[in-house]
């Protein structure tokens, strides 16, 4: 039995270390020349506008950028309030979204009609909630040119206040940070190693043409692992990178909202039911059954607890956490385990920015 918990707490030890001392981050800032397109798709999101024009209002190093903010058929303030705050910006333009297409989801949508209505060589998409530092996209396409990728999608800060946030969140940079080895899935042609954030996405536009742009992903609810995915079979090559220190959102506020935001998408992100059983068999290895054999007496127990713990504690500190919350990880590992049934019950149920999802 020891040896069914100290193997993989190991080997989640081993990957993480890899991917702590040599994660991509986007350090320098350079004067960006080429053509950008920074595009937001916007959906109920009228208490995140003034923030997020500020934001982009302050970008900093970039020569020709243009900005593309598309209003998705709110049903509150949102197109009145983007109007407002892009008033007088000759970079900005405001545009309402055309009504959902059939087999679309909402955000594929909106960006298939971002990715018309702009120009640049390298495209910038980020969501209505994401603050960036003001050299954020400076950074990250420096970050993509030196490191010679066609995609890059720097992680940002995942800013937690709640109980439920606290438990719950940290688990979504330690995921990929303990089990692909990062600088290996950036080259490969694999694409099962694919790490992307739709959150904070650069890309070449000539790599995302080459997949037919976002209709290559127009049904996927995880419209930016299977974007990532796309572009690695069709040659392009690319990953994430640690953009804690470039970008910082609050993806939820409550726990009914982690609830509608997993409950929608965890279904797929394990590809069949038989892959989510995978999925949770090596959630409670991990994460639960180390703590219940300590107690029971396990000294390789308290080992692989140990190890898992450290591991959490290095993906806190990668994005800028103080690691405390490393502690609650088989709290955080029965959470998620319910999430991903939750998930695959309520599939095609779940309310999400008025729509089911």
């Amino acid at each position: 039995m020891d040896y069914v918990l100290g193997i993989p707490a190991g080997l989640i030890l081993f990957i993480c270390l890899v991917n702590f001392l040599t994660i991509r981050t986007p350090w320098n800032v350079s004067q960006i020349e080429e053509k950008i397109s920074v595009v937001v798709p916007l959906r109920n999101e009228a208490a995140n506008v003034a923030q997020l024009i500020a934001s982009l209002k302050s970008q900093k190093h970039l020569t020709n950028a243009e900005y593309v903010l598309l209003d998705d058929n709110s049903e509150d303030d949102t197109l009145a309030l983007l109007r407002q705050h892009c008033a007088g910006l000759s970079n900005f333009t405001v545009i309402s979204g055309s009504p959902l297409a059939q087999g679309w989801i909402g955000k594929t949508w909106a960006l298939a009609q971002l990715m018309q209505a702009s120009q640049g060589e390298i495209i910038i998409s980020i969501d209505a909630d994401v603050i960036l530092e003001n050299d954020a996209i400076s950074r990250g396409v420096t970050l993509l040119k030196s490191s010679h990728l066609d995609f890059i999608s720097p992680y940002p800060a995942q800013l937690a206040y709640t109980w439920s946030e606290k438990v719950i969140q940290p688990l979504l940079q330690w995921s990929w940070m303990s089990t692909v080895l990062l600088r290996i899935a950036e080259r490969t042609s694999r694409s099962s190693m694919v790490v992307a954030n739709g959150q904070f996405f650069i890309v070449r536009r000539a790599a995302l043409e080459m997949i037919g742009g976002y209709e290559s992903v127009k049904g996927n609810v995880l419209d930016d692992v299977f974007l990532g995915r796309a572009l690695v079979k069709s040659g392009a090559h690319g990953c994430v990178a640690n953009g804690a220190a470039i970008a910082s959102t609050r993806m939820y506020s409550s726990f009914k909202e982690i609830e509608a935001g997993y409950g929608k998408s965890l279904h797929a992100a394990f590809g069949s039911p038989f892959g989510s059983l995978i999925a949770i068999a090596f959630i409670f290895i991990t994460g639960i059954a180390p703590l219940i054999a300590g107690i029971t007496g396990s000294y390789v127990a308290w080992c692989a607890y140990g190890a898992v713990t450290l591991t959490r504690t290095m993906s806190s500190i990668k994005s800028g956490k103080s690691g405390m919350d490393a502690f609650l990880h088989p709290l955080s590992s029965a959470l998620l385990i319910y999430l991903i049934i939750y998930s695959w019950f309520m599939r095609g149920e779940v309310q999400w920015k008025g729509r089911t999802l």
